[in-house]
């Protein structure tokens, strides 16, 4: 059973910075490219960030230059630093494969940005 357990959202104001995490269970860590979405309130659902099993890495534009995604192969974690945060980044971020299993959703963590 795979389970996918973010963490370390919070409230920020903006300008600062966040660093998420999200610990995987099961086997889909090692062979999987794992990428962090986040749904803002009254929108679709959206890849921020992938990182492959080999560690290349790849953000989405709206994030590039403040997002930084990485991994732990060994702990079985991704992490995702935010930098510069804006309140438009204001979301529940969730972390999956890529591209998403709809049975590995977790409950994601809240991010709150105020101006």
């Amino acid at each position: 059973q795979v389970q996918l357990v973010e963490s370390g959202g919070g409230l920020v104001q903006a300008g600062g910075s966040l660093i998420l995490s999200c610990a995987a269970s099961g086997s889909i860590f090692s062979i999987n490219t794992m990428g962090w979405y986040r749904q803002a309130p009254g929108k679709q659902r959206e890849l921020v960030a992938r990182i492959t099993s080999g560690g290349i890495t790849d953000v989405a534009d709206s994030v590039k230059g403040r997002f930084t995604i990485s991994r732990d192969n060994a702990k079985n974690t991704v992490y995702l630093q935010m930098n510069t945060l804006k309140p438009d980044d204001t979301a529940v971020y969730y972390c999956n494969v890529v591209p998403p299993r709809l049975n590995y959703w977790g409950q994601g963590t809240q991010v709150t940005v105020s101006s």
